[in-house]
């Protein structure tokens, strides 16, 4: 895979779980890896410990901190990454976190996980398009979960104030990540990288495999000498249909529409 000693890739969610096993097996191949975390100290400590147990350069690790809670946050982490690295090869969208039991609501008025799920993911993506579109090749890896099968987009009411439940909230999160994979601005795929055990492990079972296992699929999908078609679906390494929602062009463009009116960007 020595494709990925010339690749930057930005990995959201890179200070645990999968986050930090794909953040180091890029970094094993020689990949410069910007390592994003919900705060500075978190973003940091991820960067030494790799530092500190592989052999990967230190000058090729970057830590970047955004709470994907706050929006304005987001904005800031890709105004970063743009005046550092006008290319980018490949955004990893896999921070994630699980629907909390009570709803809530973000600062910016939206419901947690459609937020920090899905929502930061399409901003960031929406305001990193010209470093992953500027030279061919650009890719965008969404980590989502087969739990999308089990999701529905709620358009009159994404927020779920009327009826909550947290698995529906997940679920639908994940939808939309899997959706937007589809949209046609950057070429995109999914991958559910299986049960693994990580701090989502509760959503699904009580086993998993280990984080590293999981990283080794969406660092495949990563690499240049693997080709993508746009919105394809993965579970693991083998290439499957997504719920069909996610093949259906009119979803696509309303998701679209929906994501742009909730982070305030015009249409």
């Amino acid at each position: 895979m020595s494709g990925l000693s010339t690749r930057t890739v930005l990995v959201t969610g890179a200070t645990t779980g999968v986050g930090l096993e794909t953040a180091r097996l890029l970094a094993g191949r020689g990949a410069t890896v910007l390592l994003h975390g919900r705060t500075p100290e978190e973003a940091e400590t991820a960067v030494e410990h790799l530092v500190a147990t592989t052999a990967a350069d230190s000058a090729r690790l970057r830590p970047y901190a955004a709470d994907f809670a706050h929006l304005a946050e987001v904005e800031s982490l890709a105004r970063r990454v743009l005046r550092a690295h006008p290319r980018l090869d490949v955004l990893v969208n896999n921070a994630g976190m699980a629907a909390p039991e009570r709803h809530t609501r973000t600062a910016d008025g939206n419901e947690i996980a459609l937020q920090v799920n899905f929502l930061a993911h399409y901003l960031l993506t929406c305001l990193l398009e010209p470093a992953l579109t500027g030279e061919p090749g650009g890719r965008v890896v969404n980590v989502s979960s087969s739990l999308h099968r089990t999701g529905s987009i709620q358009w009159s009411d994404p927020h779920r104030a009327r009826r909550y439940s947290r698995l529906a909230a997940y679920a639908q999160s994940q939808l939309a990540l899997t959706v937007f994979a589809a949209d046609p601005r950057v070429t995109a795929v999914s991958v559910h990288p299986g049960v693994c055990d990580t701090a989502l492990l509760p959503l699904y079972g009580l086993e998993g495999a280990t984080p590293a296992e999981g990283a080794a699929h969406v660092v495949r999908l990563c690499d240049p000498a693997v080709e993508i078609v746009n919105g394809a679906y993965y579970e693991g390494d083998e290439r499957v249909e997504p719920a069909p929602a996610a093949r259906e062009e009119r979803t696509v463009r309303r998701l679209g529409r929906l994501a742009d009116a909730l982070v305030g960007r015009a249409a």
